[in-house]
């Protein structure tokens, strides 16, 4: 399947080479590289891989990214699996084309902190009561983490790396395992705040192009 992110046009240079996403329309990992490639206007290849269907083991896929995980990106020659080892690739590679990562070096920490705290499975049979269990218990950590540092969003009035992090953990708590989120004012109002920008909306998982969701929509 193809698709393509939905910010701006880039550069000249941008445009040379498509990028390549091998993504899954409800890996969290996926989602926030998709937010990435939006904000930096990096025009890409949508190639779904079905986790549900086990396409993340055939052979070719596997070639790609031995450990068989989603999301994986291909930029020519370069292969690069893990979501934040991709982001901090399109990061150095990209670095004029909207900056992830603050200047203020102790707002870079937490940013930092938030990208290694997430660690919120993406498993459908896992199961819910667990799931919430341990969702509350990192939504009460992050809002202590983050209430000295946020302004629209999580490290400031501009987006950064941990926005990348927390929207797509947010959206998941909601529409995956039923969260209530008026717990957390601090991430209730973040989530308001991305739901009203296109790179964003533009990532999310009911918009991609192999969401069973679309038939629906």
């Amino acid at each position: 399947m193809e698709g393509e992110s939905g910010s701006g046009s880039g550069s000249g240079e941008v445009k040379k080479q498509k990028l390549k996403l091998y993504s899954f329309w409800w890996s969290t990992c996926s989602f926030r590289v998709r937010i990435a490639l939006n904000f930096k206007g990096l025009k890409y290849e949508y190639k779904s891989v079905n986790l549900l269907k086990g396409e993340q083991l055939n052979p070719e896929f596997i070639k790609l990214n031995p450990s068989g995980n989603v999301p994986v990106l291909v930029d020519g020659d370069t292969v690069v699996a893990d979501s934040l080892a991709i982001l901090m690739y399109l990061e150095d590679k990209y670095p004029h084309h909207y900056p992830l990562l603050p200047q203020d070096i102790h707002k870079r920490a937490i940013n930092y902190q938030k990208c290694i705290d997430e660690k919120i499975s993406s498993d459908p049979d896992v199961k819910l009561a667990w799931a919430q269990h341990y969702i509350k218990k990192g939504f009460v950590a992050l809002e202590r983490l983050l209430k000295d540092y946020a302004g629209r969003f999580a490290t400031g009035d501009e987006v950064y790396l941990a926005d990348l992090f927390l929207a797509p953990q947010i959206h998941a708590a909601i529409k995956r395992f039923n969260v209530d989120m008026t717990q957390f004012p601090l991430l209730s109002r973040l989530n308001e705040a991305y739901n009203e920008i296109p790179a964003f909306q533009d990532a999310m998982p009911e918009k991609q192009p192999d969401t069973p969701l679309a038939s629906a929509s």
